[in-house]
């Protein structure tokens, strides 16, 4: 007898903690394939840690094949899933197609960034969902600074030392607390004009900080902000973005080359494509993280709309909690449908949140203590460390070394503008020229293709004075190999011809 097919489509929180839960209680009796873009697990909250040059960026990510070995890893991108066929259709990284069939399917595809019907915001915004925008961020404050402080005009040197980040939740509260620390580290070695000072916006058209939290922990962030220097701006947002700043709703022109968007996510637009039942984007399952009528398909994580049995009538909200803890009730119920063990109802009290906010500052309730300052710190970092499933000496000798030693404040230039659009499906993989890539749907619904970068278009080349661009003006273009396609046409550059070397080989080379 054949061993069942199981196919868990994304290896978030969600979809990591499945295949792992699975991997243990399958022992070997079910074939499990693990669908996903990169071939490592994101610890997304640490992430901002890693665009402030605390954290080196593969202490973040968790090698799949090294912690899921009974688990065969597939890397691509699903396109297509057939319910009636039970076949999942994928592209691959270099472009190739192929097919997964499955007897049960867990759909934890996750999320990505979630846009408003805001001019501009589309072109010069970046979002923080993934490792290329947290790479492309540093080296992009990085930048400003160095620009900053070698440059002749006031003005100029005021708007590149300005940033906006859109959104005061978890990730936009935690990037403004830790960009402020990264660039004060950065101008006590580039001292900037006289009077001059890196200066962050935090926007939202919320009342409050981290509105979805405690009040106590709302008021504890915005007071380590404030006094930190960050100037934050409840009930405002951002109204259009330009080239040269961003114009907000209070009617305020703010002088800027950077703007991080942060406002919230939405479900992988996968999801909708299958054309089941749906709550904003969300699959909906029964409290068994099963979808009704299709009792072979389970979802869970952000792409799924569980019940929330805590709260009836509500769902649960999409937050890595829990995503980590539906993905472990999800593989006892795909067990279960198999006659191994009995099934569970997926039922979570809230333990308690923390806000890494930077240096020993940060806010935290485990088990309802509200606590701030260096405990609430320690007790954030003690939680990151209990709960990232790998890297967790090296997590912590990055921690030590960043507290005795000054941070490393270099460009690599690896990730470009171009290359971490805001509109796009794919967040967690950086676009290169030629090559494939799920783009979203831009705001007036054309699909941005993936072939490289283009003029005025979401994700493309940036013009000189955009927000988080690189000029362009007078840059030497080299002309490509006669081997090579032209620029622009959409084929994918082949192996560079080298002329340095003889056209045969040498004998006794190799």
């Amino acid at each position: 007898m054949s061993r069942p097919r199981i196919v868990i489509v994304g290896a978030g929180f969600a979809g990591y903690r499945t295949a792992r839960a699975l991997s243990r209680l399958a022992r070997g009796r079910a074939e499990i394939t693990l669908l996903n873009p990169t071939d490592y697990f994101l610890y997304l909250p640490l992430l901002p840690q890693v665009a402030a040059g605390i954290l080196e960026p593969r202490r973040v990510t968790v090698s799949l094949s090294g912690t899921l070995p009974h688990v065969r890893l597939v890397l691509g991108e699903a396109d297509r899933i057939d319910l009636d066929g039970r076949t999942v259709h994928y592209s691959g990284p270099e472009g190739e197609g192929g097919t997964l069939a499955y007897d049960r399917l867990v759909l934890a595809a996750g999320s990505v960034n979630k846009l408003l019907p805001i001019p501009g915001v589309a072109e010069h915004a970046h979002g923080f969902r993934g490792l290329p925008e947290a790479l492309y961020l540093r080296d992009h404050v990085t930048r400003q600074v160095e620009l900053a402080a070698s440059a002749e005009d006031p003005k100029s040197c005021a708007a590149r030392c300005t940033f906006v980040v859109v959104g005061a939740g978890y990730t936009g509260t935690e990037v403004a607390a830790q960009g402020r620390l990264f660039t004060d580290a950065q101008v006590s070695r580039h001292p900037m004009r006289t009077g001059m000072r890196p200066r962050w916006l935090l926007l939202d058209i919320a009342d409050r900080v981290l509105p979805e939290l405690d009040e106590r922990l709302s008021r504890t962030a915005d007071k380590v902000l404030r006094e930190r220097g960050v100037d934050v701006r409840m009930g405002t947002s951002v109204k259009e973005a330009t080239h040269d700043g961003v114009l907000l709703t209070d009617g305020e022109f703010v002088d800027t080359r950077t703007l991080v968007w942060c406002v919230g996510v939405r479900p992988d637009p996968l999801a909708e494509s299958l054309g089941l039942p749906m709550e904003r984007g969300r699959l909906l399952v029964d409290p068994h993280l099963q979808v009704p009528g299709r009792p072979e398909v389970f979802a869970c994580g952000d792409a799924a709309a569980v019940p929330d049995l805590e709260k009836p009538g509500k769902y649960t909200p999409m937050t890595a909690q829990h995503a980590w803890r539906q993905g472990k009730v999800c593989a006892h119920n795909v067990a279960a449908s198999f006659g191994d063990g009995e099934r569970r109802a997926y039922r979570h009290k809230d333990m308690g949140f923390v806000v890494d906010l930077g240096g020993v500052k940060a806010a935290a309730n485990p088990l309802g203590v509200h606590l701030s300052g260096p405990a609430a710190g320690a007790v954030t970092r003690g939680y990151h460390l209990a709960a990232m499933p790998g890297n967790r000496v090296r997590v912590a000798a990055d921690w030590l070394l960043d507290a005795v030693l000054p941070r490393q404040a270099v460009q690599l230039g690896l990730v470009r503008s171009w290359s971490v659009p805001l509109d796009t499906s794919s967040p967690e993989l950086a676009r290169v020229p030629g090559g494939p890539g799920r783009a979203g749907r831009g705001q007036d619904g054309a699909e941005a293709s993936g072939a490289g970068p283009a003029k005025n278009r979401p994700g493309g080349e940036a013009a000189k004075n955009r927000p988080g661009g690189e000029p362009a003006k007078n840059r030497p273009v080299p002309a490509p190999p006669a081997d090579q396609p032209p620029p622009g046409s959409g084929a994918a550059p082949g192996p560079v011809k080298r002329t340095d070397t003889p056209a045969d080989p040498v004998e006794g080379d190799s």
